[in-house]
């Protein structure tokens, strides 16, 4: 009984959000991102995608968007391409052409069939806050590697 209206009032809220911002599929953003509010993404976004705290904020990946990091918000729709974590502190939706290549960190799930996800998918009992999930500052430890050629294995 409690938790049918729940669920109910969460699937009304993402359903009917409004989408603030729209990154279309003719744009492609190098770099983090923080929204509040509604984001919509047809295009390609290299970097991480993060909420604001204490939001109620929605990121919805459409069939022919893409992001290349972590996508980190209370409600997430993918219907496109992630190539990263995914952290859905409250709901996360995973349309029919959904592809995650990464773990899926959720509190509640919807799969559709033909969903795929290459990683871990990890159960929250309690929504989690946003501001405990951090995005590691890779660029610290990036290594620079030199692929080196060689001449029929002869050293000079």
């Amino acid at each position: 009984m409690w938790g049918k209206n729940k669920r109910k009032k969460l699937q009304q809220t993402v359903r009917t959000a409004h989408f603030d911002t729209l990154i279309s599929n003719k744009t492609q953003i190098e770099g983090d991102l923080q929204f509040s509010g509604g984001l919509h993404i047809d295009g390609l976004i290299k970097g991480a995608v993060r909420a604001e705290e204490d939001s109620d904020a929605v990121v919805r990946i459409s069939d022919i968007g893409e992001i290349d990091g972590d996508v980190i918000a209370p409600h997430i729709i993918v219907n496109g391409t992630v190539h990263g974590d995914v952290y859905a502190s409250k709901h996360i939706e995973l349309a029919e052409n959904a592809s995650i290549k990464g773990n899926v960190y959720y509190h509640l799930i919807e799969m559709a069939m033909g969903a795929e996800v290459n990683g871990s998918l990890v159960h929250h009992k309690e929504p989690v806050s946003i501001a405990q999930h951090e995005v590691p500052n890779e660029a610290a430890e990036q290594v620079a590697l030199k692929a080196v050629a060689g001449s029929s294995g002869a050293h000079e």
